[in-house]
């Protein structure tokens, strides 16, 4: 297995199926670079160097630098879907999908519905998303609720450079539009990567992490390696956890949560979306409508609070869910016997 950072694994899997078919496009802003400047194309190669390399193997009619504007480009990758292609389209901050909404929630997720199932529309929507890097309230933010809450779309959330090679295959192999969320924080974490270059992962098949049987903890990206601090420190005191990594949110693997819970009865949710109508608060009430019986305690969900993302450091900080909250709220859940 080779070793490689988040965002490597984003380029070798986007060049391996390029090469693979060659109906598979991609477009966005700057994700070339440098056009009409002294250091010319690819001078910049992307912001968050996820597509380096990529203009100068494929070229111009592949790789598409687009102008700044985030409904063009939802626009294009939906016609291009329609006519055949596979594009990537890339939306350089998650926080920009309200201007490109229409196109992705209205036309991409509604295509295969209102075509009575006669058309595909196999386009993959990435989004740099998530807070941790100082960059305020509208570039960090979090929108997996209001994606996942959309019929007609996958939503797909890597936390490692292995699950980014399989998620992301299988997303651009996919005959429906997928929504790949990949958190700024990690795209400069290291790990093995399977060499196989058809190494997939199904979606709607979560990852477990860690084993326990006292509390189940669920999470995805960044904050899924809070929980593993957390199961690793309760750990050394007996207590065991089950910390599960979604990796899709629609589908939602609801039968491994399920399960875990009807071992371990203590739930507590880990989301960097704000409380209101979260993915938490979703799979909090899910679990106590479908494994009720099984609880020893309230579920808990550990959200960032309902305000905008702090630009100070110190706020930022102190916004989003630590570890010291996520052992807060497993601790609380051990409490009830």
């Amino acid at each position: 297995m080779a070793k490689m950072m988040y965002r490597d694994a984003v380029v070798s899997t986007i060049a391996e199926e390029m090469e693979r078919d060659e109906n598979v496009v991609m477009l966005g802003e700057d994700i070339v670079g440098g056009m009409g400047t002294p250091g010319g194309p690819e001078a910049i190669g992307g912001i968050w160097s996820t597509s380096t390399g990529l203009f100068g193997k494929f070229g111009a009619d592949r790789v598409i630098d687009t102008p700044i504007s985030e409904s063009a480009i939802m626009g294009a990758a939906a016609g291009l879907a329609l006519s055949g292609k596979r594009p990537i389209a890339e939306l350089m901050f998650a926080d920009f999908i309200g201007v490109s909404l229409d196109q992705i929630w209205n036309q991409l997720a509604k295509f295969r519905y209102m075509f009575g199932g006669k058309t595909k529309c196999p386009a993959v929507i990435r989004m740099a998303y998530g807070a941790g890097y100082n960059a305020a309230a509208q570039h960090s933010q979090a929108v997996h609720q209001i994606l996942t809450g959309m019929p007609g779309l996958k939503v797909v959330m890597p936390t490692t450079p292995a699950d980014v090679k399989g998620l992301l295959r299988t997303a651009i192999r996919d005959d429906d539009p997928v929504i790949f969320l990949e958190h700024k924080a990690l795209y400069g974490v290291s790990g093995e990567v399977p060499d196989d270059p058809d190494f997939m992962i199904p979606f709607g098949h979560a990852r477990l992490s860690r084993a326990g049987q006292d509390v189940t903890i669920v999470s995805t990206g960044l904050l899924l390696g809070f929980c593993e601090a957390v199961a690793d420190k309760l750990a050394a005191e007996g207590i065991g956890c089950d910390v599960i990594d979604l990796r899709t949110t629609s589908p939602i693997d609801e039968e491994t949560i399920l399960d875990s819970v009807e071992v371990t009865g203590r739930l507590v949710v880990v989301d960097e979306a704000p409380p209101r109508c979260s993915l938490a608060s979703d799979i909090c009430a899910t679990v106590a409508e479908k494994g009720f019986a099984a609880l020893k305690a309230p579920p808990q969900a550990v959200n960032p609070p309902h305000t905008p993302i702090p630009f100070a450091r110190e706020l930022e900080s102190a916004y989003l869910p630590s570890v010291d909250k996520i052992e807060a709220a497993v601790r609380k859940v051990l409490a009830y016997r």
